[in-house]
């Protein structure tokens, strides 16, 4: 019965609608036939737990076990909703609804502790907050109106595929604490920052170091590696970076996604899709651009922190086949912001990206055949 259970059947419900690769594959009928594929397979297996409430939700996340789908009706659920359940590399766990089934957490409340980490009494205002969870699917519904969106403590191996994220206080979706070979892919994201513009991230990969006394779990770093974020469509109005990739990590993809930089705040530095501080990213067929309102420098910029433990931040990073359209008011598509710092392990911009509207060009270095 392995082959029949609940988790497999989800795994086989996506292959049959997965896009191709750099296809930016949301149109809505075929999203639409993949939620309604994992949603509704299995009716009466063992391994579906389905749910219509918010109390029933709470229950289905504290109670979860490898393997077992978590099955969500539509409608919407208000409060806080985390788990502390781990799948395993076999059984994952999934939670699975329509993008009409949406998680609201009207928080926060209580007083948490100084390092976030799930207490009695404390709201944390997470729309869906994973911590030391790994192995889950999230797929198909939506997450709006809460101070954070999804957050990932200490949660590798976590998919999240079609998942809908906006109308949020701060940033929509982050990798925190060594959350390593995470993916999140299909999925939109906008509406972000309500509260705090300069905290607006769509997707978060890691934490600033002056965080790493919180989320430095992996020998004083938060290594929050191997994050792939693919064929995606961010904004508008998400209020700071689309991706805010941070130092100390490391070799993640970020492919096919499609940036509408209306709205980009400036606040807290925000005026770029994209800031990488992290090292050996891949960043190749994406399409991005701008339009006002909105605060815009560069499209794509690099930055370099000073960190201890010492990393060579913001190096070895590659773009290749990206598409820029700048709006009239960008300077580069891809700003490197120092070569010395990385000399032994540059930031290659191929000739394969292109760009329009750009006050200075495609990138101020040397462009690679």
């Amino acid at each position: 019965m392995q082959s029949r259970t609940a988790a497999g059947l989800f795994a086989a419900s996506i292959a049959l609608v997965a896009p191709s690769a750099g296809a930016n594959a949301l149109q809505p009928a075929a999203e639409a036939a993949a939620v309604t594929a994992a949603v509704q397979h299995s009716p009466g297996e063992s391994g579906v737990v389905d749910v219509s409430t918010a109390a029933g939700l709470r229950s289905a996340l504290a109670a979860a076990r490898p393997g077992q789908t978590i099955r969500l009706a539509s409608g919407e659920y208000h409060g806080a909703f985390v788990t502390q359940r781990a799948g395993t590399a076999s059984l994952p766990i999934t939670l699975v609804g329509p993008a009409d089934a949406v998680l609201v957490n009207d928080g926060p409340s209580g007083s948490g502790p100084s390092c976030p980490a799930p207490v009695s009494g404390w709201d944390s205002g997470y729309g869906l907050w994973l911590y030391a969870a790994p192995r889950w699917n999230l797929f198909g519904f939506t997450v709006k109106d809460s101070k954070k969106g999804i957050v990932l403590d200490d949660s590798p191996h976590v998919t999240i595929d079609r998942v809908n994220v906006h109308h949020i206080d701060e940033e929509a979706v982050h990798f925190r604490r060594s959350s390593a070979d995470g993916v999140i892919r299909n999925s939109r994201i906008s509406h972000t920052g309500l509260v705090q513009a300069g905290y607006g991230e769509g997707v978060y990969i890691g934490s600033a170091n002056s965080n790493w006394a919180c989320h430095g779990n992996s020998g004083g770093v938060d290594r929050s590696d191997r994050v792939q974020v693919l064929d995606n469509r961010f904004g508008p109005n998400i209020t700071a970076e689309h991706i805010d990739i941070k130092e100390g990590t490391f070799d993640g993809v970020i492919s096919g996604n499609v940036f509408d930089g209306t709205g980009i705040s400036g606040q807290n530095s925000a005026d770029s899709w994209i800031d990488v501080k992290g090292i050996g990213y891949v960043i190749e067929r994406n399409t991005g651009s701008f339009s006002s309102p909105g605060t815009f420098a560069n499209g794509y910029e690099t930055h370099n922190p000073a960190t201890t433990p010492s990393y060579a931040n913001g190096c070895g990073n590659v773009w290749r086949d990206n598409a820029s359209d700048l709006g009239g008011v960008g300077m580069y598509a891809i700003r490197i912001t120092s070569t010395s710092k990385c000399a032994g392990n540059p930031n290659v911009v191929y000739s394969s990206n292109t760009v329009r509207n750009a006050l200075s060009g495609l990138t101020n270095i040397k462009v690679t055949p």
